[in-house]
C-alpha cells in the first residue's frame, strides 16, 4: 500500500495580490491559511498520521507500507511521479494499492472520487485569416471566427 501526494505548490504570481504573504502561514478565524495548506498538506499529513495510526494499533500487519512524496507536481512535472514510476518499473516493484491524496471536489470537499489526473495543455495557438476591413467582411477571413467553433469545442470538453 502506498499514499501518495505531492510537496510543492503553484507558483504564487503577483505577492502583492495576495490578502497576506503567500509563503506566511497565518490563522484567520480559527483557521489555518497558507500556500499547500488545501492541496497538499492537509492530505499529507493525513496520510503520515493513518500508517501512524496503523503501526501503532496493528502489531502484526502483513505487507509493506510506502509513502511515494515527490515535489515537481505543480510545474513542469518531469520529476515528479512519472520519475517514481520509471524508477518502479525499474526495479520490478509493484504496487498493489495507493492512495493518492490530491484533493477534488465539485461542491462540497469528498463529494468526487477520481482516478487518474484531469492533466492540463499548456500551447500557442496560431490561427491565420486575411486581413479585412469591417466594410467589406466578405473580403476577410477573420481569424477569431475561425478559432471560435475550435474554443467552443475546448471549453464544452
Amino acid at each position: 500500500m502506498a499514499f501518495a501526494g505531492h510537496t510543492d505548490v503553484v507558483p504564487p504570481g503577483d505577492a502583492d495580490r495576495w490578502i497576506n504573504p503567500p509563503f506566511e502561514p497565518t490563522i484567520r478565524d480559527g483557521m489555518l491559511f497558507g500556500r499547500g495548506a488545501a492541496d497538499m498538506k492537509g492530505s499529507l499529513a493525513a496520510m503520515v498520521v493513518a500508517a501512524e495510526t496503523l503501526c501503532r494499533t496493528t502489531s502484526n500487519h502483513t505487507g509493506r507500507l510506502a509513502f511515494l512524496i515527490t515535489s515537481d507536481e505543480e510545474a513542469s512535472a518531469h520529476n515528479g511521479t512519472v520519475k517514481v514510476v520509471e524508477a518502479l518499473m525499474a526495479r520490478n516493484e509493484r504496487l498493489d494499492y495507493c492512495l493518492v491524496g490530491e484533493p477534488s471536489s465539485i461542491e462540497v470537499v469528498g463529494d468526487v472520487v477520481k482516478n487518474g489526473r484531469r492533466g492540463s495543455l499548456t500551447c500557442n495557438l496560431t490561427i491565420h485569416g486575411v486581413q479585412g476591413h469591417v466594410a467589406y467582411p466578405h473580403l476577410a477571413d477573420n481569424p477569431v471566427h475561425r478559432a471560435a467553433p475550435f474554443l467552443n469545442e475546448l471549453v464544452g470538453y
